[in-house]
């Protein structure tokens, strides 16, 4: 009876010892990361100051990691100036929030707009991403250089003319740099109804400072025979950075020559058939 109590108390000791050992083991395991995390969070950019004009995009390429053992739900947040607006980006799809799996990355294109009266400056954007574990923040610059932009106009800003068919009319413009950064390499085009023929004095603006003006003839040629009445014309000007249209309406009329031919012709029928009355109505 001794010995079966002896050997009963010993196999319970060992049984405890293996539940201890299995439970020191277990717990080991579970703190260990998984595969790929390294316990650190973080929240880095490839490019962190962009320099650009305020109607250009600032784009920046970011990458978030999650380092913890476990999947972390990140919302995106930033603090802008005033009217200035942020996108974010996954592969493509704009966001707002995402759910990184332990020991992953994902890049998340930045794309911040913004507005049109933003003074030259640089101008930093906090980007914050939150989970319920923490909070990442990413500091990005935008250094705005200035604004581009264009107006196309005329002296009087009417934007009408009266051409005579089959003949040449020259149309005052005005190209206008509105911005504040210089524009280079102008070009002007004109777009009208078939046959109609357009050349520009100059023809291309090489600088126009910021607000600074130059003045352009367009000489427009309207085809013999064009059918009086309103025709639509529109002139451009533009570069790689910004452009500008001035839309026309041309009213087409006659030359007094052919209204006095017309007048003759219809004198003439009215005259002939007069005669033609006269000699044979009584017959």
């Amino acid at each position: 009876m001794l010995t079966e109590s002896l050997f009963t108390r010993k196999s319970a000791l060992r049984l405890s010892l293996v539940v201890v050992i299995y439970f020191w083991c277990y717990s080991l395991w579970a703190q260990q990361p998984s595969p790929g995390a390294d316990g650190k969070n973080t929240f880095t950019a490839r490019l962190m100051n962009i320099e650009a004009p305020t109607n250009e995009t600032f784009r920046y390429t970011a990458t978030l990691h999650n380092g913890s053992s476990v999947s972390r739900v990140y919302e995106l947040k930033t603090d802008l100036p005033a009217g200035w607006q942020i996108a974010y980006r996954v592969e493509g799809s704009q966001v707002r929030s995402l759910n990184l799996d332990s020991g992953k990355s994902q890049d998340i294109s930045i794309e911040v707009n913004a507005t049109a009266a933003a003074k030259p400056d640089k101008y930093r954007l906090p980007v914050k991403a939150v989970s319920e574990a923490d909070t990442l923040l990413l500091h990005l610059e935008a250094v705005v250089r200035g604004s581009y932009a264009l107006e196309l106009t005329t002296p009087t800003g009417r934007l009408s003319e009266e051409i005579t068919s089959g003949s040449r009319s020259e149309i005052q413009l005005v190209v206008k740099n509105s911005g504040t950064l210089p524009l280079n390499e102008l070009e002007l085009s004109g777009q009208l109804p078939p046959q109609w023929e357009s050349t520009f004095e100059p023809v291309k603006i090489q600088q126009l400072e910021p607000g600074k003006t130059a003045n352009i003839t367009v000489t427009v040629k309207v085809p013999d025979k064009t059918i009086a009445g309103d025709y639509a014309g529109t002139f451009s000007v533009k570069n790689t950075t910004s452009s500008a249209q001035a839309n026309f309406r041309l009213v087409v009329t006659t030359s007094l020559l052919s209204g006095w031919i017309g007048i003759l012709v219809i004198l003439a029928a009215i005259a002939l058939v007069y005669y033609l009355v006269r000699k044979y109505g009584r017959r």
